[in-house]
């Protein structure tokens, strides 16, 4: 039976970021996904010059009735970044700025985040749906504690400023898994690599591989983190080599030159090494 994904995020012609940094993936590990762009661009809003579209709400609305019309829209999945499971990586800002109007903050507390069977914020986000700061490990199993009490069953800290046991050379990543709605089956931290450059689309290929992976190990949240995180570290050491060689020595590489190398890590995405190992709290 085809697992079926509607991809509901931003498109952009060349590069990958939202869909396109989602569907290939999602393809390459067996689903199908079917995609709604919210919106349409040249290219990300990282290079200096940008054109395109944003699709209104009703707009929106038009393309999802289209499919509800020919009785084509059952899915077991619904992957959405800026806005039956549902994985939602909740884009509303990060590094103590917004994204978003403030206004949207509460939609993404009181309907967004309580309809999620997953949830992926950063530590930001995180902070800014509970009204909580996390300045300790403890902190955030808290936070990630009452996320779940609003609804997602998965809920993974993508990224934090909490001090590595390894070094200032790495993030703090932590996840945590509820079964069934009742009790939290597993809590882990992620000592993530840092690299010294600035990646676009990670985030939704991480929302997109964590779907994934845990579609693929629904009771083991250690493995598929393991798994996505290490996808998203093959990816990003490709790119930035590629990037570094194309950019020549003693030279900044370009947002062009960092666009992720998807296509070229299809092997990675389909069978990834584990590079990054998950301890359970």
């Amino acid at each position: 039976m085809d697992c079926r994904v509607l991809s509901v995020q931003s498109h952009v012609v060349r590069g990958y970021v939202g869909n396109k940094s989602a569907s290939f993936p999602l393809q390459v590990l067996g689903f199908e996904v079917d995609t709604i762009n919210s919106v349409q661009f040249s290219n990300h809003t990282g290079y200096e010059h940008w054109k395109g579209q944003v699709l209104t709400a009703d707009e929106l609305h038009v393309l999802y009735e289209g499919i509800k019309l020919n009785n084509v829209n059952q899915y077991d999945y619904v992957l959405t970044g800026t806005l039956m499971s549902i994985v939602c990586d909740p884009v509303l800002g990060d590094n103590g700025a917004m994204y978003v109007p403030e206004n949207l903050l509460p939609i993404y507390r009181c309907k967004v985040v309580p309809a999620a069977d997953i949830i992926t914020p950063n530590q930001f986000e995180a902070e800014l749906l509970t009204g909580r700061n996390i300045s300790s490990e403890k902190d955030a199993v808290e936070v990630m504690n009452l996320l779940h009490s609003m609804g997602p069953d998965t809920v993974v800290i993508t990224s934090s400023d909490l001090p590595s046991p390894l070094g200032d050379q790495y993030l703090v990543a932590l996840g945590s898994q509820k079964r069934d709605g009742t009790m939290v089956t597993q809590q882990i931290r992620m000592d993530i690599p840092r690299v010294d450059a600035v990646f676009v689309g990670t985030g939704d290929l991480f929302a997109a591989m964590l779907l994934a992976w845990t579609h693929l190990h629904p009771d083991n949240l250690k493995m598929a983190c393991e798994k996505t995180v290490s996808v998203l570290c093959h990816v990003i050491k490709r790119t930035i080599t590629y990037a570094k060689e194309v950019a020549g020595p003693n030279r900044r590489p370009s947002p062009a030159q960092l666009e992720l190398r998807m296509v070229q890590s299809k092997a990675d995405i389909e069978d990834p090494a584990i590079v990054v190992n998950a301890v359970v709290l």
